[in-house]
């Protein structure tokens, strides 16, 4: 899969959300991307949860914000005056990874936005929540933006959290249950996942997540925390021990379905929490 690729010229506005510190970054046409850095704090392998969750979100046809690499060259942000900012675009050399920004979207709220998702796609969203583990869409932090009448879903690089430990990746690991799914914001409302399995599982085949892992840029795959050394000899290796993954992730049983199914079930046979009157 193709992603389009971009080279920022500014530096706009600072997110000082998370550990992350995206910035709104424009770019050679004029564009505005909402920018994650690889010298951030969360490195690396945060952009390739998120290169690899875009992609796979894009292809089951969820919607998601147009997905970008965003190429700083060594000059980019030396105006800046934040030491901080300064130290992490210096490290960010090369690919970075940026969403289209929606301007004026708000966040979503559970109770006053729940009218813009309709059943069917919260179930199709918490079970590619599910697939990809991704532990970032609560009540508390949903990631999720409503622009005009319509959502999009940001915000995936804490997902795949199980390449920041390859060692011992076994059939246990790649078929893990995802019990966080229990937390999900969507869950209460969300429809038949067992549909949603059938309608998205076969959309995900061997060639399909083939394609999606080989837009990740080598020097992402390569690139390793400080002190660290990669963990694969060569990107290639890296590559594939990814597409063996997701793969097998998507192919095999895939508990994570049941699990979400038995959650959403805990979720509507507890009864409701009400805070108690005072006078």
């Amino acid at each position: 899969m193709k992603i389009p690729t971009f080279t920022a010229t500014r530096y706009a506005v600072p997110l000082r959300e998370g550990g992350s510190l995206p910035a709104i970054v424009e770019v050679e046409d004029g564009s505005l991307y909402v920018t994650k850095f690889r010298g951030a704090g969360q490195g690396a392998r945060a952009l390739i949860a998120e290169l690899l969750a875009g992609q796979i979100a894009h292809h089951l046809g969820l919607p998601i914000p147009e997905l970008a690499l965003i190429d700083l060259d060594a000059s980019f942000g030396r105006t800046e005056r934040d030491p901080e900012i300064q130290d992490i675009l210096k490290a960010s050399q090369g690919p970075n990874v940026g969403l289209w920004f929606l301007e004026g979207a708000l966040n979503y709220d559970p109770v006053a936005s729940v009218a813009l998702v309709d059943t069917d796609l919260a179930a199709d969203i918490v079970w590619f929540d599910a697939f990809i583990t991704n532990i970032d869409r609560t009540p508390r932090n949903p990631n999720i933006m409503v622009w005009g009448d319509d959502v999009f879903l940001i915000d995936h690089g804490a997902a795949l959290y199980f390449h920041h430990s390859w060692d011992g990746m076994d059939d246990d690991r790649i078929n893990t249950s995802f019990a966080a799914i229990k937390n999900h914001v969507l869950l209460p409302i969300a429809g038949d996942v067992h549909a949603a399995d059938a309608r998205l599982a076969r959309k995900l085949d061997a060639t399909t997540i083939r394609d999606i892992v080989a837009a990740v840029p080598d020097a992402l795959l390569m690139d390793a925390p400080e002190g660290t050394t990669p963990p694969f000899e060569t990107a290639e290796a890296n590559r594939e021990a990814y597409i063996d993954y997701l793969t097998r992730r998507v192919t095999g049983e895939r508990p994570f379905v049941q699990a979400a199914i038995d959650a959403q079930q805990a979720v509507k046979t507890t009864p409701r929490q009400t805070l108690a009157y005072r006078r």
